[in-house]
Order: structure tokens, then sequence, then C-alpha cells
């Protein structure tokens, strides 16, 4: 008999959304979290930057909320946008409270920095190690609650849902004892992060291998908007080292992008110059090294005191001392890599989808938040926002208990079957045909070239349980719908850039990108 775990409510991933969510949720009854990795294992983790929020004497939620309206490129949801902006600084009050530190003066007084689409300093931060910080407060108040219990080393394969259409739990693999194991209770939370590692180059860890969304397609979710993938500008370009982000807040700080000779040039693509908004900067960098045939720009900000650097940016000086660079002292070798998936699963802003009893927040998600374009540290205050929001929702909706009585029948599980070549054949064919500016030829082959890799995965996994090929073949489902959303949409707007349609065409296409199941339609 195949064991079945039952609590109030269930939480799919561990990061800063899904935490959120766990924590208000434990006021209310008994909370699983399963993770396939170590709970601290999270893009939340990686966050370097901050977390923005109205929290300055000269700054306002109208500012903010603007702002997020103009990175958005005119996609933004203007409810989902106004809840974030007005939410957020409670909710940087509430990670104080559970003993969250961020930056302050002698006087208690939050340090606020800015980054690129910011019009004033609004970002909370602890150094260059913000995401790390939320989590190590989250995860100390998580446990504190003994009736929250995580699970982790669990791969999620599939979602249960019963003969009404409503999700009752998920089916997961324990990773350390190859056992199938089920998760029942009447609100499933997906916050299970991006997709990062559908490109070959990116700033995500390696877990974000697109989980959430192919579980709830599968189950027959409604996603949106999965051509805006957010390419961030700056990650380490270096030969000798795996990409890593350079945060926004370095160019904050005064950072500037050269050209090889020392040309700065992004005065040449936008009033805002180096902090003008990511796409925009992505693109600029991307025009460069095509135009110059060169491999990278660099980014420069010699000119600050190199006590101030190491301390303000500690993580990156870590990072780049091995390799002979230093902040104080180099110009840095950057280059755009796949950094935040803008799309996701379809929520309102209680975070349900289209599927009774299963809810969904953070970066799996499209909340309507971040539009064609996501402002810089939007995200971790729409995991925090959104995480709680579906919290307060789930206490007062999803009180009547559900009952799994038997198990669903699965594959076996077999953990001697390859891997395979799909995940590389997929990063050659993003690489090449879906990159940061795009054309319909190029992503008509992504797509013949993504369904027969699909058509693959999908007969591998249905003879097979193995965590590895399942997270490929997410990645290639995941990659196949960015494809089509980004064949539907004949314009240019935000993080989609397509070369046959180089404007902006509100007419037709002011409105968000939506895919259905077939068997759900």
């Amino acid at each position: 008999m195949e064991t079945i775990h039952r609590s109030d409510s269930l939480v799919i991933g561990s990061g800063m959304a899904g935490l959120s969510f766990a924590l208000r949720m434990s006021d209310f009854g008994s909370v699983t979290v399963i993770t396939k990795k170590d709970r601290k294992e999270s893009n939340t983790n990686y966050a370097q930057g901050g977390i923005a929020a109205v929290m300055g004497p000269e700054d306002d939620v109208e500012l903010h909320y603007q702002d997020t309206l103009v990175a958005g490129a005119g996609l933004c949801h203007h409810d989902a946008v106004k809840l974030l902006v007005q939410e957020g600084p409670k909710q940087i009050r509430r990670l104080e409270s559970i003993g969250a530190r961020f930056d302050a003066d002698a006087k208690g007084q939050l340090r606020l920095g800015r980054e690129g689409g910011h019009h004033l300093n609004r970002i909370v931060h602890f150094a260059d190690r913000t995401g790390w910080e939320a989590e190590r407060a989250l995860l100390e108040a998580v446990k504190g609650k003994p009736n929250i219990t995580v699970y982790e080393h669990y791969f999620a394969l599939d979602l249960i849902v019963d003969d009404h259409g409503e999700c009752i739990g998920v089916m997961a693999l324990n990773r350390l004892t190859d056992e199938v194991e089920h998760f029942c209770a009447p609100t499933t939370l997906l916050a299970t992060g991006g997709a990062g590692m559908i490109y070959p180059h990116t700033t995500n860890p390696g877990i974000a291998t697109g989980d959430g969304v192919a579980l709830a397609w599968r189950a027959g979710a409604q996603v949106a908007n999965l051509e805006f993938m957010q390419f961030h500008p700056t990650t380490l370009y270096h030969p000798e080292a795996r990409a890593f982000l350079i945060s926004e807040a370095v160019r904050g700080d005064g950072a500037i992008l050269r050209l090889p000779d020392g040309t700065a040039f992004m005065e040449n693509y936008h009033e805002m110059k180096d902090l003008a908004p990511r796409d925009v900067v992505a693109r600029a960098i991307d025009a460069e090294t095509k135009k110059l045939g060169i491999p990278c720009v660099f980014l420069d900000i010699t000119h600050r005191d190199a006590e101030y650097l190491h301390t303000r940016f500690p993580g990156i000086t870590e990072k780049l001392a091995p390799l002979g660079l230093d902040l104080a002292r180099d110009l840095i070798p950057v280059l755009p890599a796949a950094h935040y998936m803008c799309g996701g699963v379809v929520t309102d802003l209680d975070g349900r989808t289209n599927i009774p009893r299963l809810l969904a927040a953070g970066e799996v998600t499209c909340t309507g938040v971040h539009g064609a374009n996501r402002l810089a540290s939007n995200s971790l205050l729409e995991a925090l926002v959104y995480g709680f929001r579906a919290a307060e929702y789930a206490s007062t909706a999803h009180t009547t208990q559900i009952n799994l009585t038997e198990a669903p029948s699965h594959p076996p599980v077999n953990t001697g079957v390859e891997r395979g070549d799909i995940r590389e054949r997929m990063h050659a064919i993003m690489r090449q045909h879906v990159g940061i500016v795009r054309n319909l030829k190029s992503l008509q082959l992504a797509d013949a070239g993504l369904r027969e890799l699909l058509a693959q995965s999908q007969q591998m996994t249905s003879g097979t349980i193995r965590a590895g090929l399942w997270e490929d073949a997410n990645l290639v489902l995941v990659a196949s719908l960015m494809v089509r959303c980004a064949l539907a949409r004949h314009e240019s707007r935000g993080l989609h850039q397509l070369e046959e349609f180089p404007l902006t065409d509100d007419v037709n296409f002011s409105k968000d990108t939506l895919l259905i199941p077939e068997a759900h339609s």
C-alpha cells in the first residue's frame, strides 16, 4: 500500500511564495511543504538585488504603480499592480517582524537602493543577499511552527485531480527511497518558481525546470504570456566560471556599461541610460555585441570606493575574487542571460487557477503584475504579497476535507534509465532560435523541433519514473508552450521582440497570450 500523507493545506515549493503561504496557513491548521531539493534551495535564495516597496518618505504607491506599468509595456493588470504596491510595505514589516534583517543607517532608517526602471530609491536590501536573508527568516519562522511539516527531496510528478475536476493533492517521488508517495489536502499551492534552465545560459539554479507550469498544464490549467522571458542584462561572462548574476543594484550605485574601448553606450538607447528597464538594457547589449562582433560588454564601477563596494556587494565580491576580478579595480565582463519568467499559470488576485482547489503564487504564475517585462525587484515582492493573499483566501474557502482512498496508478520507478540528450538538444534550439530578438522563421523551426522532442520525452516518461527524465520533459513542455505564445504575438512589446513586426500593436495585441489545454478547452 502506497503512502498517503494528509494535511489541511499543501505547498509544492519552498521559496518565498510557498513559505509565506505556509506560515500564514499554519494559523489555521496543518501544512505540508514538499520540495525537490534542500528546503533552502530556491530562486529566492539567489535574488541579490532586493525587494521593491514604498518605504521612503518621498515615495508613494502611485509612483511605484506608474513605474511598474511603464516597465510592463501596456500589459500589466492594473488591479494586480495596485494590490502589489499597496500591500508591499506591510509585507516588508511582516518580514522584519519574523527576524529578517535589512540594511539601515545609524538611526534605524532603511537604506533604500535604486535599480533600473525605478525613478526613486525604493529597494529594500540586505547587502547583495536579500533573497538569502528573506528565505533564512522565513525558514526560521517555519521551524517554529510544529504544524508545518517540510518534506525535502520529493519531486512532484503530477497533480491529483478527482472526478469533479478538483485538485486534491499531488503524486511525488521520494528521491531518497525511490518510492512514489501521495499528498492529499483541501488546498494545494503551486510555488515551484521559474524555468530558467530552458536556456543554456541562465542566472537560475539547476532546480528551475518549469515543473509547476508543466504540472498545471497537464492537469488542465491555463497559462499565459510565456513569450516574455526576462533576460538579466548583466551576468558574468567568463570562460572559467559558470554565469552568475551581477546585481542591477550595481548599476543603481552608479556602474556604467562600456564597450571594450571604454565607450559608454546606453545613452544611445534610453533617457535613463544605464538605469533603463531591463529589457531595454538587454537588447542594447545584444545589439552592440552583434554589431561589433564582440563576446561581451563591460560593467564599470571603478570610480566608487573599494571598501564601500566590498561591503555593499559581498556576495559578488566573493564570487569574482577567485577569477582575479574586483569591482573596485576591474571592468567586469557581462552578457545577458535568461533570468525570470514573466508569464505562467493564470491566477486571479487570490491566487486561484481555473482548477478548483489549486492555487499558485510566485514566479510560476501569471498574475498580471509584470505584463511584458518585470520591473526590477518586484519579483520577491510579488511572491510575498500573493503568497500571503492566497493564504488569506484559502483559510476561509477550503475548509471542507477531501478524501483520497485509493492512490492513483503510475509508471514504475526505474533508477537505471539513462536521460539521453533531450535537454542538450532543447538548449541548442532555444539558443539558436528563441533569443532576445526573434523572427518568425526561427520560431517556426523551434516549434517543430520542440514538438518532436516533446513527443520523445513523453514517450520516455510514460514508461518509467526517474526525476531527471521528468525534469527534462517538463522543460521541453514549457519551452514548447513558450514558443507557441511567441508565435501568437505578431508585434514587438517588452521582452518579446519580433523582427517582422518591430512595432507595438495595441489594437490587436494589448492583451494576454492565453493558452488552454486542448482536453479542457
